[in-house]
């Protein structure tokens, strides 16, 4: 049994607002929770024009309100920017209001232009190489854990309940896993940024995990661009605005909104774009229901997983709504 998952960005499509994005978050949430998916995360993003989910905490919060038993989380916090008392604190909150529904994720990522990456942290001089030493204080906060030789020994993340978050590594290559097998934590494996090498990594996190506390066995999920629909060709329209996205990106472009597939289409691209083009589909799964599911299936038994997480970008919201209705459909249908 395969258990789907969903990671959505707040992308801002273009023609539409911030506001208008992160309404479509919303909805979008209360629609997979209806459709019997199983985690629902949100990202953390600086300095975009095309990204209206800078703050998971507080979306999360929202989302919480809106919807009733579907988990919830942070794909992810990037916690090399912030106290690690804070975000315990945060996500505490958030357990307390909705029990036994949060999850922590959390990367090392900056999310972010390197001059906002400066403005999150004034003042502040950590290093990336603290990042185990944050997570152990994360773990520690979380479950009321510190050690008694601990620099802050006896301190507490309010509120104290009786429940915690569920806290998980995210990583796009091998560090993270690493840094999630040694301290015991559950793994997330970003396949959508980085496809190559993946399989290797998710191995080794299984192989070298210590159990912990909280953690008594290896928790996986892989996150998977996917864009499904009625039939092959009109996946691939749909496709098009992510292409063009990436091929922009990757030139340290910026887009005027996510863009529409009539953009796309008319988009004058260069010799080396059009080059670029296939690499960039090729990360991502498109076809028709039937497909979909097969390369799913294939995806899980490479990985090892039972849990694949899909992120949908497309522009137009109803497109997407359709695409994750299309994929939970045929995974709930009965063998004739």
């Amino acid at each position: 049994m395969i258990t789907l998952s969903v990671l959505d960005q707040s992308l801002i499509p273009e023609g539409k607002s911030p506001t208008d994005a992160l309404r479509d978050t919303v909805r979008l949430a209360k629609h997979v929770e209806s459709l019997g998916y199983h985690r629902f995360w949100v990202s953390e993003h600086h300095a975009s024009s095309g990204i209206a989910g800078t703050s998971p905490e507080v979306l999360l919060s929202h989302l919480g309100a809106k919807t009733s038993n579907i988990r919830l989380g942070s794909g992810g916090v990037m916690l090399p920017h912030y106290s690690a008392y804070k975000v315990a604190e945060n996500f505490k909150v958030l357990e307390a209001l909705y029990p036994g529904r949060m999850d922590v994720g959390v990367g090392r990522a900056p999310g972010g232009t390197p001059l906002a990456s400066r403005a999150l942290q004034e003042d502040i001089h950590r290093s990336i190489d603290r990042y185990p030493e944050q997570i152990r204080d994360l773990t520690a906060y979380l479950h009321d854990s510190l050690p008694q030789g601990h620099r802050f020994a006896g301190l507490r993340a309010a509120p104290y309940i009786e429940t915690a978050p569920v806290l998980w590594l995210l990583g796009s290559s091998g560090d993270s896993a690493i840094v999630a097998a040694k301290q015991g934590a559950a793994y997330a494996y970003a396949h959508f940024i980085n496809p190559h090498g993946g399989t290797d990594t998710m191995r080794y996190y299984r192989q070298h995990f210590k159990p912990s506390l909280y953690q008594e066995a290896p928790k996986t999920l892989i996150t998977v661009s996917v864009i499904c629909a009625d039939t092959e060709e009109e996946a691939e329209l749909l496709a098009r605005s992510m292409q063009l996205t990436f091929v922009l990106l990757e030139q340290g472009k910026q887009t005027n909104g996510f863009p529409s597939v009539e953009t796309a289409t008319d988009y004058p691209y260069t010799a080396y774009e059009r080059m670029r083009l296939q690499d960039i589909r090729n990360r991502v799964i498109v076809g028709t229901p039937g497909q979909v599911k097969q390369q799913l299936l294939d995806i899980s038994e490479a990985y090892q997983t039972d849990e694949i997480m899909i992120v949908t970008m497309v522009h137009d919201i109803e497109a997407k709504l359709k695409s994750y209705q299309l994929i939970a459909d045929v995974f709930h249908e009965q063998p004739k």
